[in-house]
């Protein structure tokens, strides 16, 4: 991310995307320090606020994180994949996927944006998904999911405008990854763009690393593409 040493944080460090950003931080020698949270690993369940709020207690980022990446998120939901059509919802299914894509992202920035460092580049990225494009949406259908990225869009935006106030360098985006083969995409993947975990981790950093101060609030693709709202 930066030529100076550097410490990061991943929220959904066990999921596909997550653990293979964890590896690559780990690889990279300019980042001296990674803190990997999970809900198997940490207890840490972002629709949970004082799970979330005991994890930021109990973490140590010494002068503050340089990168905050948050990876977690829900796509199929007790077995229910996204509908079809409007017949489909079932709003059990939709308050939880708003409650974690939504919600959860917007509780992890109540709690680990004041852990981000005062001064310099700084960069909380978490992951969106191409589908929470409004101006994008040409099939319709997936309402749940639609619905629960396009709020998170939303809230990254407010973060981005909060944020900017007490560190004029820093950077909160919305990171679309393409359709990754893990557990949680891996059936959903034909004609759509994929990568492995690993070249998507890479794609990801790559695009971080790229980022200005003046992009804050904004929407990317895994090439660092603008994605419209």
């Amino acid at each position: 991310m930066t030529k100076q040493p550097y410490n990061a944080l991943v929220i959904g460090a066990s999921g596909g995307i997550g653990s293979a950003v964890t590896d690559a931080l780990n690889d990279d020698p300019q980042c001296a320090h990674v803190i990997a949270l999970s809900r198997s690993r940490n207890r840490l369940d972002l629709t949970d606020e004082e799970s979330v709020a005991t994890a930021a207690q109990n973490i140590a980022p010494g002068d503050g994180f340089d990168l905050i990446f948050n990876a977690a998120g829900v796509l199929d939901i007790n077995g229910a994949g996204p509908e079809k059509a409007f017949k489909d919802i079932d709003a059990e299914v939709m308050a939880r996927a708003l409650a974690v894509n939504a919600v959860g992202t917007a509780l992890a920035f109540k709690y680990f944006l004041p852990l981000m460092k005062r001064d310099g580049k700084s960069v909380f990225a978490t992951l969106s998904a191409r589908v929470g494009s409004i101006a994008d949406n040409r099939l319709g259908g997936w309402m749940s999911y639609r619905a629960s990225k396009a709020a998170l869009n939303q809230i990254v935006r407010c973060a981005a405008i909060e944020e900017k106030r007490r560190n004029k360098e820093s950077i909160v985006v919305a990171l679309h990854p393409g359709t990754i083969p893990t557990p949680l995409t891996e059936k959903y993947a034909k004609d759509r763009y994929t990568a492995s975990p690993e070249e998507c981790a890479r794609n990801l950093l790559g695009v971080i690393s790229r980022l200005s101060a003046e992009q804050s609030g904004g929407f990317f693709d895994y090439a660092g593409e603008t994605i419209p709202w």
